[in-house]
C-alpha cells in the first residue's frame, strides 16, 4: 500500500498508541507523587493509556475489512501466518531471554529462567494465549476476533457479528475487572482470546463496511463519555479491593476508544507529517520488542541506582530510542523476514 492511499490519522495514533503503550509498561509514577499513600499520577498515567490496545484492534478491523468481506479464509489465512511466525518467534526469544540480571548473577541463567517458566506453567492456558511474555497476547486475540469475522462472513451470518462480540465483551468484563462483585468464572484471563479483541474488530470491521460517518463533535463527544465512563469505573471498583490500575478494559474503554477512532476518521488529514509515514510501518515490530527493552532499561537503571523520577525518565526515553535502533536495524538486515511481518 502506498503513502497515499494511507489514513495519515490513523498511522499518526499508531504511533501516539505505542508511546502510550511503552509508558504503561514503563510503570511510571508508582513510587512518588502520592496523595493518601496512593500514586495518582501513575494510576491515572497508566488508565489514560489503556484507549492504545483498543484503538490498534479498531483499526485493525477497519484496514482488513474490504479483502475479509470479498475472500474471508483466503484472507484469514494470508493474515494470520505471519502473525502467527512472529508471536512463535518473539515468544521464544522471550522465554531465553533473561529478565532478572541480579538473580543470573547471584544464581545462574538457568535458575532465573526456571522461576520463569514455572511461572508460565501455573497457568498454562493462559500462558498459551500470551506467549513468552505477556505483551504478545495482542497477536492471538487479533487473530482470533479476525478468524470469528472470517468463518461467520463465509457462513452467509455477518449479522451475528456484532451480538457476539457485544456477548464476548459483556462477559469479558463482569468476569474479569467485575469478578468480585459477579463471581463469574472465567476459562482464562479475560484480557485474552476473544473477550476483549472481537468487539472492537468488528466495529472496526463495520466502520468500513457500513461507511459510518460522524461528525468530529459527534465523535469528541462520544470519546469524553467513555472515557468518564472508564474512570467513574475504576473509582468505583476500588471500594470493591479492585486496584484502579490494573483495568485493561472496562464498559467505557469501548465508547472511549470507538469516539477517538471515529474523530481519527472524520480528520483523515490529521497528522500528515512525512516522519509518521516513516515510522509508522515499523510500528509492529516496536510492539513485539518494546517490552524486552523495558526490561533491560530497568536492569539498567538499577545498576545505575536511580530512584523516582529520573528513573521513569531514564527508563521511558531510553526504552524508546533503543527500541527504534533495534527494530529499523533488524528492518535493515537479513532477520527482518524472520523477526517481522
Amino acid at each position: 500500500m502506498t503513502t497515499k492511499k494511507k489514513i495519515a490519522s490513523l498511522e499518526f495514533a499508531r504511533i501516539i498508541a505505542m508511546l502510550a503503550i511503552i509508558g504503561l509498561h514503563c510503570q511510571m509514577a508508582l513510587s512518588y507523587w502520592q496523595w493518601g499513600e496512593v500514586p495518582w499520577v501513575g494510576y491515572i498515567i497508566n488508565q489514560m493509556s489503556r484507549f492504545a490496545v483498543p484503538l490498534f484492534f479498531l483499526i485493525s478491523g477497519y484496514l482488513i475489512q474490504p479483502k475479509l468481506s470479498t475472500n474471508p479464509i483466503k484472507t484469514l489465512k494470508s493474515y494470520a501466518k505471519p502473525l502467527i511466525r512472529i508471536w512463535v518467534v518473539w515468544s521464544v526469544i522471550c522465554l531465553v531471554v533473561p529478565f532478572r540480571w541480579q538473580t543470573v548473577s547471584e544464581a545462574g541463567y538457568l535458575a532465573e529462567r526456571q522461576g520463569y517458566w514455572d511461572y508460565l506453567m501455573q497457568s498454562p492456558i493462559n500462558s498459551l494465549l500470551e506467549g513468552g511474555l505477556v505483551h504478545l497476547w495482542f497477536l492471538p486475540a487479533l487473530l482470533i476476533a479476525v478468524a470469528l469475522i472470517a468463518f461467520l462472513v463465509k457462513a452467509g451470518q455477518s449479522r451475528l457479528l456484532l451480538p457476539i462480540a457485544l456477548l464476548f465483551y459483556v462477559y469479558g468484563v463482569l468476569a474479569g475487572s467485575y469478578s468480585t462483585l459477579t463471581e463469574l468464572p472465567a476459562p482464562f484471563f479475560t484480557r485474552n482470546g476473544p473477550f476483549f479483541s472481537t468487539l472492537l474488530v468488528v466495529l472496526g470491521y463495520l466502520a468500513r463496511e457500513k461507511q459510518w460517518q460522524w461528525s468530529g463533535s459527534k465523535a469528541l463527544f462520544l470519546m469524553v463519555i467513555g472515557l468518564g465512563l472508564h474512570f467513574a469505573e475504576a473509582n468505583r471498583l476500588m471500594q470493591h479491593n479492585v486496584m484502579f490500575n490494573t483495568h485493561d478494559f472496562l464498559f467505557g474503554t469501548v465508547i472511549w476508544s470507538l469516539g477517538i477512532f471515529m474523530w481519527l476518521l472524520a480528520n483523515p488529514n490529521f497528522g500528515n507529517m512525512s516522519w509518521v509515514h516513516k515510522w509508522s510501518p515499523s510500528i509492529l515490530g516496536i510492539y513485539v520488542s518494546h517490552l524486552l527493552v523495558v526490561i533491560v532499561m530497568m536492569n539498567v537503571a538499577g545498576i545505575l541506582l536511580l530512584q523516582g523520577l529520573v528513573k521513569d525518565v531514564f527508563i521511558y526515553s531510553t526504552t524508546i530510542v533503543a527500541t527504534l535502533l533495534l527494530v529499523k536495524s533488524i528492518e535493515a538486515s537479513p532477520l527482518r523476514k524472520l523477526l517481522l511481518r
